[in-house]
């Protein structure tokens, strides 16, 4: 039995929920890679040539408007897969995929995951649904971005990056969560100070610590519950082959 903390494609949901032969088909073209913070894995327009699969990082689904404003559509971690233009039709995508989160990952190449896509089996049940999900989350952005307050946003991003992450501290600056948000920096400035004063976070030297994660529950808009729900509703069936497959549920669930 594998070791369910060494580092392993088996830490991405996906990929631990597919069966054994048609993992056993993948593994050999799975390849480890660092994902460094900053790090652009997909440019808009570009030729995509790999979908990534990330375990302890997480990617910010990103567009860039031609002024150089930026917002965040989605984020990916482990629950997911990074490009799904790849199986749907596309070989190229408008936005950019850039790591937010350091981290490691694996990635599979273009022609791999079209191939194993096509055979019509579990993968395919399992990239679609996640696609659902993904939408979901995109939507649900652009209505937060639209109607809900700037700590609320912050709140359901933080909300959503715990969810991804095994710990409960974020290294990442306000600037960069602006960024992601769409907003000035003096918005998440004085969100994030209400939220240290009381006592729910703690913010230092581009280290963002969640303290009280039920508090932060309270604050957040509906928004952080509909994507998360949703997320549950696909995917709750699935059954996991690697032994710590309990632990990834878990990670569905919180």
């Amino acid at each position: 039995m594998a070791n369910p903390s060494a580092h392993s494609p088996s830490q991405n949901h996906l990929l631990a929920a597919l069966p054994a032969a048609e993992y056993e088909r993948l593994a050999p073209h799975l390849e480890p890679v660092q994902m460094l913070l900053g790090e652009i894995l997909y440019e808009p327009g570009g030729q995509m040539q790999h979908a990534y699969f990330p375990t302890t990082a997480i990617v910010s689904l990103h567009y860039v408007m031609a002024s150089g404003a930026s917002a965040e559509a989605a984020g990916v971690g482990n629950e997911g897969v990074v490009g799904i233009s790849l199986f749907m039709g596309g070989e190229t995508t408008p936005s950019s995929a850039v790591v937010q989160t350091a981290g490691q990952g694996y990635r599979l190449p273009a022609s791999m995951l079209k191939q194993e896509f096509n055979r019509a089996g579990l993968m395919q049940q399992l990239l679609l649904r996640y696609t659902l999900a993904l939408i979901t989350q995109i939507t649900q952005t652009a209505v937060c971005n639209r109607h809900h307050s700037v700590e609320q946003q912050l709140c359901r991003w933080l909300l959503l990056t715990l969810d991804r992450l095994p710990s409960h501290e974020l290294v990442i600056t306000q600037e960069l969560v602006a960024s992601m948000l769409g907003v000035r920096r003096e918005g998440i400035t004085e969100a994030a100070g209400n939220l240290q004063r009381a006592g729910i976070i703690r913010y230092r030297r581009g280290h963002i610590a969640v303290l009280e994660r039920g508090a932060l529950e309270t604050r957040v808009c509906e928004c952080y519950a509909v994507v998360k729900k949703e997320l549950n509703r696909l995917l709750s069936d699935v059954q996991y082959r690697q032994p710590a497959s309990a632990a990834v549920k878990q990670g569905f669930a919180r």
